[in-house]
């Protein structure tokens, strides 16, 4: 925590980038209450209005309004994107630590399943399990926690396997120190900065992936104001209303390059040594 104040004080460009998150996070709470309509209303008298004064972002097929939509779907959106991140991170570096720290059977048979899960690529794994599961956004997000929780059990055991062999962790175990002290005092918060940078720099390959999946229908199904199934839903009207994709997409690249950046400049502050 020390770290980050310092690096909030010091860093212009890490500051600049934390307000921006700041921002877009209090825009996604706000998201019912400024946004101008229901989002989920029909109008069809306003179908494929164009973006004007009374519709910002101009209307859906539906007549729905396009900018509730965005902001309400930040609100869908972000938060599962978070919430399936905060469940990877929290799953793999858990089985990482295990495996790193005790070793044996448990690590054998925890690195093997890591192992035959990589062997797949992500996506199409992903794809195949949301399929077999049926289309809705949980069935996506345990879809992407399956393929994905590896890359951070790698990482902990890893980073594990170096630390637990310094001599200040040797030094606890000698003294009597319990698993649980050296694991919590001695090896988490040595581990914990970097994979805290992976789960940050995340947020925004997880965005496009949950979104991807809702593009493709295997994620959130009408009519909920999900980025992904917003463009979905906009494909077939691109050449006589670009604006329903337009805008939706314009939200998942802001908030990948905005999360993206926001990661880089994190590593910067909690691991400066690292080279850029």
């Amino acid at each position: 925590m020390r770290t980050l104040l310092e690096g909030f004080r010091t860093n212009r460009a890490f500051r600049l980038a934390t307000l921006c998150v700041f921002v877009l996070l209090a825009i996604t709470l706000a998201a019912p209450w400024i946004a101008p309509y229901d989002p989920l209303h029909a109008v069809m008298t306003d179908a494929n209005s164009a973006p004007g004064a009374a519709h910002w972002f101009g209307t859906d097929k539906l007549g729905r309004d396009v900018l509730s939509r965005v902001l309400c779907g930040a609100l869908y959106s972000l938060t599962s994107v978070l919430a399936l991140v905060f469940v990877i991170f929290v799953l793999g570096t858990t089985l990482g630590i295990i495996s790193g720290y005790f070793g044996g059977l448990v690590e054998t048979v925890i690195m093997r399943v890591a192992d035959m899960m990589i062997s797949f690529p992500g996506v199409i794994l992903a794809i195949a399990i949301a399929g077999i599961l049926g289309g809705s956004l949980l069935n996506a997000m345990i879809a992407l926690t399956i393929v994905t929780w590896t890359k951070y059990a790698r990482l902990a055991r890893s980073l594990v396997l170096q630390i637990k062999e310094k001599e200040f962790v040797q030094a606890a175990i000698v003294n009597g120190g319990t698993t649980s002290h050296i694991l919590w005092t001695h090896i988490l918060p040595n581990i914990l900065p970097l994979l805290v940078i992976t789960a940050v720099a995340d947020i925004g390959a997880m965005t496009m992936e949950l979104a991807g999946l809702s593009f493709l229908g295997f994620g959130s199904q009408p009519p909920a104001p999900e980025w992904g199934l917003m463009l979905n839903e906009g494909r077939q009207q691109l050449q006589t209303a670009p604006w329903l994709m337009f805008f939706p997409g314009l939200a998942i690249f802001g908030t990948v390059v905005l999360f993206n950046v926001w990661g880089d400049l994190l590593r910067d502050v909690l691991d400066p040594r690292q080279e850029p």
